[in-house]
């Protein structure tokens, strides 16, 4: 009996270190998925933060304390009413306080869950102004991404081959992540993203920022996000799209002011120059017009 209790707190013990030991290696991940991670993914945006304070300090506590409860009931109900304990069944039917509790504490549990989930939907609309706006459509199956602010034309960006993720030094977790043409916004700068497709619908996600909107053919939705934090981060297309779905990857890429800038006059179309106007197209001079011959008999006037 002794070893057996050994067993079970060893393994214990040791579930209790794995799960520290995979968060701890969670932190270091930020951006992408975490292999054996717990909870959501890190965040890096204003939105992701109130949706981490809505889960973690709002749901969880209140999905616990349910789950307790019922699951504390049934353990009573089991123990004190089963056949043996309780011969004789009870032949009541119903009871008034027991059903009116049932009733009002489910609505004024899930009154309090409306009220922070409002003020998050709130927060989801409320954008403010936008420093910068980026126009993603979702195709078969990459996206299109266009800066109209910048006079950026779209560009294509797929899914980046399994071998040119090994090229260019990436980590293998990242396959079916990275894009060859990323989105790239600067840091701490409000990003106005318009969502829409061209085929079929897809879903623009990212879960380090919070984002997830549907894109449709023929309507233009809105999201918005304020990167916080320098780097790279990912997201797929949410949306059952076609047999190459999961090939659908969104990579944003935050940087400096200064490097958004760089990058933006690699993309922006060079400006034609206006040519000189020619000699020979220049307008010919005016001809002075000839002095009229007096009349004769008429005197010239004298000159003054």
């Amino acid at each position: 009996m002794k070893s057996k209790f050994q067993g079970i707190a060893g393994l214990t013990a040791g579930a209790g270190a794995a799960m520290i030991g995979s968060l701890a290696f969670a932190q270091e991940r930020l951006g992408q998925p975490t292999p054996g991670g717990l909870g959501l993914q890190q965040a890096a945006s204003p939105l992701k933060h109130s949706a981490h304070f809505f889960h973690d300090i709002i749901l969880l506590p209140i999905i616990t304390v349910i789950c307790l409860f019922v699951l504390g009931l049934l353990i009573w109900v089991v123990v004190r009413y089963n056949r043996k304990a309780n011969p004789v069944p009870a032949t009541w039917s119903h009871n008034t306080a027991i059903e009116v509790a049932w009733t009002l504490i489910p609505v004024l549990i899930l009154m309090v869950i409306a009220v922070f989930s409002f003020r998050l939907l709130f927060d989801y609309h409320n954008m403010p102004k936008p420093d910068l706006t980026v126009k993603a459509v979702g195709y078969q199956w990459n996206w299109g991404y266009e800066y109209p602010d910048q006079q950026i034309p779209e560009y294509i960006s797929n899914m980046l081959p399994e071998d040119e993720v090994a090229k260019r030094g990436l980590p293998r977790d990242v396959f079916r992540l990275a894009a060859t043409e990323p989105m790239v916004v600067p840091v701490n700068k409000v990003v106005r993203v318009q969502v829409t497709a061209a085929d079929v619908i897809h879903a623009f996600a990212l879960p380090a920022f919070g984002l997830k909107t549907d894109a449709i053919p023929g309507r233009l939705n809105e999201t918005w996000f304020k990167a916080e934090k320098v780097g790279t981060y990912y997201g797929q297309c949410s949306e059952l799209c076609g047999v190459d779905h999961a090939f659908m990857p969104i990579e944003i890429k935050v940087v400096t002011q200064a490097e958004f800038d760089a990058w933006v006059a690699t993309k922006a179309p060079a400006a034609t120059p206006v040519a000189a106007p020619d000699a020979a197209a220049a307008p010919a001079p005016t001809p002075t017009a000839a002095p009229v011959a007096a009349p004769a008999g008429v005197a010239p006037a004298a000159p003054l």
